[in-house]
């Protein structure tokens, strides 16, 4: 292996040995739900029509993932 990547490879082991740290929360609102299902032309009902998907079990809008 190169010296190079030899010291890819160590920093990579090192940050596995790191405890995570997880980033500032935010909000999750409609119009980043609706920006998403524009990006990824995944236009769904229960994440874009709030009253369709109130009459589901998750009573509105589903965020997706």
């Amino acid at each position: 292996m190169s010296e190079n990547a030899e010291r890819v490879a160590e920093s990579l082991r090192a940050k596995i040995r790191e405890d995570p740290v997880a980033g500032d929360w935010f909000e999750i609102t409609q119009e980043r739900i609706n920006d998403f299902a524009d990006a990824t032309l995944d236009h769904q009902f229960i994440h874009l029509d709030p009253e369709k998907a109130a009459q589901t079990p998750f009573g509105g809008t589903v965020a997706h993932g």
